[in-house]
């Protein structure tokens, strides 16, 4: 069976792609989501985060929010806000972020790829929040978020795309924070199958393996979800849509990771000497007279009372294994953990984590207010080490990569029959 297959995308209908685009689910609060949904009645944050419609003190997983979520999505489909393709196809989606330009492509991935490992993923799940994305499947019976997976590339597949991208746009769309959003319809039967056929290693096709990028929780949910009906079949169907997820493939060289920093509340009760001091028995430590944004693997910048620092790990400790020797890794194994006392940072609350798109002021911002004590600002983690801890089937430790730009949320969807 291939990898992925076309379907019928249920999309933004003719002149409403502004009111619909929005930015991902899990990117902003239900404060922030509110506020940029105030004046758009058709926002998909209305779908994507339904809590917004509901007071603010209603708990984000009761199962109002599910069902208000389902409901606004029938109101966008019975008012012609979205309006699904009338067959399967295949689309081009192209996001573009100043010079950076990514072009993908959006189908459905195979379940079952994804439970043989053919489809590889590289970070644990919260139960909580997967959890809450099978909820979301099952009351809209659609997946309405895409998985972000990559390739290693292919030549069949970039001449496919070279050749379609110079066709019509059924959308093209710049968003509020200046990404250009365009999207390119495939439904010629013939440019379908070939596709398909890259796409399907048993038969020859040059992709056989995939990889999560980003969307662990919506992948994994999917998986849930399509194990939960098989149970509910007398014969199981391959082909039913919920053994299918939502996908968009990118080219893992035309993919950009940001830095994904750390920030840490207290000094785990030592004064900013002994800290210094400890940090220093296990990095090179060095003053800088400026913020510090790592240029290479192996080097961080650390912001503390008002002063900057450049750290290196020494490059003879370096560890052999694909994840121990991640900058996340390092920092985690050689100080977050010995010095500060952050054991689990999946689940310590006196962590948390700043995506590279803030830059280095907002880490100066969270430490200078004193909300926060300690900064550390990370090199990118880069797609040759995600795909090389992938392939040895290991984990990334938590926050480890952080994407840019993000696919739009309702750009389209994948609606079950």
């Amino acid at each position: 069976m291939p990898l992925i297959r076309p379907f019928a995308g249920l999309r933004p209908a003719p002149g409403q792609s502004s009111a619909v685009l929005a930015p991902p689910y899990d990117v902003l609060n239900a404060a922030e989501a509110r506020r940029r949904a105030a004046d758009k009645p058709w926002s998909f944050l209305r779908i994507s985060k339904p809590e917004i419609d509901l007071p603010p003190d209603t708990k984000p997983y009761a199962d109002i929010v599910y069902q208000t979520g389902a409901r606004n999505l029938r109101a966008m489909i019975d008012n012609d806000v979205l309006q699904r393709d009338p067959t399967p196809c295949y689309y081009l989606y192209r996001l573009q972020a100043g010079e950076h330009v990514q072009t993908g492509l959006v189908a459905l991935a195979s379940v079952h790829a994804y439970e043989e490992q053919w489809i590889r993923r590289h970070e644990f799940t919260r139960p909580d929040k997967e959890e809450d994305r099978v909820r979301q499947i099952d009351a809209l019976n659609a997946q309405t978020g895409p998985v972000l997976l990559a390739h290693k590339g292919s030549d069949v597949m970039a001449r496919w795309v070279n050749e379609l991208s110079t066709t019509e746009a059924v959308l093209d769309v710049t968003a509020e924070d200046g990404v250009r959003h365009t999207l390119w319809i495939i439904d010629d039967p013939e440019a379908i199958h070939s596709i398909t056929e890259v796409f399907a290693p048993e038969r020859g096709g040059s992709v056989a393996t995939l990889y999560i990028a980003d969307g662990h929780h919506r992948s994994a949910a999917a998986a849930r979800v399509a194990a939960q009906r098989r149970q509910r079949m007398a014969v199981p169907d391959p082909n039913a849509d919920y053994e299918w997820f939502l996908s968009v493939i990118f080219p893992a060289q035309q993919m950009r990771i940001l830095d994904y920093n750390r920030i840490v509340r207290d000094l785990y009760g030592l004064s900013i000497r002994e800290f210094l001091t400890q940090v220093s028995t296990r990095f090179d430590v060095t003053p800088v007279p400026y913020a510090f944004h790592p240029t290479r693997p192996r080097e961080f910048g650390l912001y503390l009372d008002g002063h900057w620092y450049r750290m290196r790990f020494p490059e003879e400790l370096l560890p052999e294994d694909p994840v121990e020797r991640l900058d996340v890794s390092l920092l985690q194994t050689y100080l977050i953990d010995p010095v500060l006392g952050i054991v689990d940072p999946r689940r310590d609350e006196r962590i948390e984590f700043v995506g590279g798109i803030r830059g280095l002021s907002e880490l100066e911002r969270r430490v200078d207010s004193g909300e926060m004590a300690v900064a550390f600002a990370l090199h990118p983690t880069t797609m040759e080490q995600l795909i090389s801890v992938a392939d040895a089937h290991q984990v990334m430790p938590p926050k480890s990569t952080w994407f840019e730009p993000k696919l739009a949320d309702g750009l389209i969807s994948h609606q079950f029959d």
